[in-house]
């Protein structure tokens, strides 16, 4: 594996910021956001001088409870080749649920949500893993999530989960310590424990981020500072395998460049002064920054010996026989990817449509996290549809969240806009006469073809269509 050094992650809004600090060794992009064919020029520069970019996929799935979607694993696989990425992220989520394996409609989440620490999910998470792995022309690399909720009746702690995972697919393993931190004030789950069954050798790189606390419970926004908290479990990480590469997240509410400078300096600091005090066992004298190793983590030992780095592009003998034995090994998933998705959906269901709490789950904290997610999905459909924050002014946030809890979301996100628009229009919820006219005209541009044909049958089935809105 490849030492990547101190990255940033790559975002529209800080990209001349981004081309301009010192020290930046690579970069991390939303895999859905890079178009192969058009990547965009901030980018293009950063790759020719020589800073490494890793597409990171949000929508992939890989903990649903069906089989990876081939059309979105090609274009994690086309993004990879287009920017020369050395490797490929994703996470350990489902962000949908429903459809064929429990015969009712597909409903989105919006956001990575927690896959249950079973048996089951770990064998639907793993095969899924395997197929993902097939199809890819890089390693994959997958990422611990944080979570609001927990689900009943785990079998697992996450190290272990982990440490299976890992065990049975030879995958990488991408550590959020943001997340780690999340997942201690919300589910009351030690960090220190989880770095302790980790297979650290295993770890591609590490994501470091901000979030805020509201009445104990900790809200991953990638829209703060870093916190100590999260600062002292990259140095217990750090004391125990020197990682390949660091990255800072930030999504939104992006400070001066100067603030980000200052935050990058402190994760390089609080990484090299753990690592000057790091278990010699754990590192490689021999190299200033140990490279993570393909081979599948022996079966159960307390502190797994390091093994020999592999080729950086290409997975290791050893674990290219243990995937395939595994895999042969394994069986039918189907009954597990069964059960899993008459699970998810009755979670995901709770959390986006209002239907009652699955058994075992806490109410409290479902309310919590259904009202994060309608908070999500209103951030992202202002940020895909800006014109509508803009028409509706304050009242934008209030009626999209009123909407999100009784219309779960089905589609994309621009989908989600224009069936938001249409509900405010057919509801007769827009009293002022210009705020209408302004959302029907935003709704009729968008909802068409486009550009919007001249035909006169065209014409006159729009104009017909704005008549019954404005009734």
């Amino acid at each position: 594996m490849k030492h990547l050094g101190t990255g940033i992650g790559w975002r529209p809004e800080i990209a001349a910021a981004v081309e301009g600090m010192p020290g930046i060794d690579w970069v991390e992009a939303v895999a859905e956001n890079v178009c192969p064919g058009h990547l965009p020029e901030s980018l293009v520069r950063l790759r020719e001088r020589g800073v490494t970019v890793v597409p990171h996929g949000v929508s992939l799935g890989l903990g649903g409870a069906d089989r990876p979607d081939g059309g979105k694993l090609a274009d994690l696989a086309a993004a990879a080749e287009a920017l020369g990425s050395p490797l490929i992220t994703e996470h350990i989520a489902f962000v949908r649920a429903g459809g064929a394996l429990t015969a009712s409609p597909i409903l989105e989440a919006g956001h990575l949500l927690p896959v249950p620490r079973t048996r089951d999910a770990l064998d639907v998470l793993c095969e899924n893993i395997r197929i993902a792995q097939d199809a890819l022309p890089v390693p994959l690399a997958v990422e611990n999530i944080a979570a609001l909720i927990s689900w009943p009746g785990e079998e697992m702690t996450e190290g272990q989960f982990l440490y299976d995972l890992a065990d049975r697919t030879g995958v990488r393993l991408l550590i959020d310590v943001a997340n780690l931190h999340t997942n201690h004030v919300n589910r009351g789950e030690d960090p220190a424990k989880a770095l302790d069954e980790l297979p650290v050798e295993a770890i591609a790189y590490v994501h470091v981020a901000g979030g805020f606390e509201r009445d104990g419970v900790w809200h991953d926004s990638h829209a703060h500072a870093v916190p100590p908290a999260v600062l002292a479990i990259l140095a217990d990480l750090s004391s125990r395998v020197r990682p390949p590469g660091v990255l800072l997240e930030r999504d939104e509410n992006f400070p001066a460049p100067a603030e980000l400078e200052r935050e990058l300096t402190a994760i390089r600091e609080t990484v090299e002064k753990a690592s000057i005090s790091m278990v010699p066992e754990v590192s490689a004298p021999e190299a200033a920054a140990p490279a993570v190793s393909d081979a599948v983590v022996p079966a159960a030992p307390e502190a797994p010996e390091p093994t020999e780095a592999p080729d950086e592009t290409a997975a290791s003998p050893a674990a290219e026989r243990a995937s395939g034995d595994a895999h042969k090994a394994s069986p039918s998933t189907d009954p597990a990817r069964q059960r899993l998705a008459l699970a998810q959906a009755a979670l995901l269901s709770a959390l986006v449509a209002g239907t009652p709490v699955p058994e075992g789950f806490d109410g409290t904290r479902l309310s919590v996290q259904a009202r994060a997610l309608a908070g999500k999905r209103a951030d992202v459909v202002a940020k895909v549809a800006p014109e509508l924050p803009e028409i509706l002014a304050e009242g934008y946030r209030k009626s999209f969240v009123a909407y999100a809890h009784g219309h779960p979301m089905t589609g994309g996100y621009r989908r989600d806009a224009l069936d938001f628009a249409e509900h405010l229009l057919l509801g007769g919820r827009l009293e002022d006469p210009d705020v209408r006219r302004q959302v029907s005209d935003w709704w009729l541009e968008r909802s068409g073809p486009a550009p919007l044909s001249q035909h006169p049958a065209a014409r006159l089935a729009r104009a017909t269509r704005r008549v019954l809105l404005r009734r």
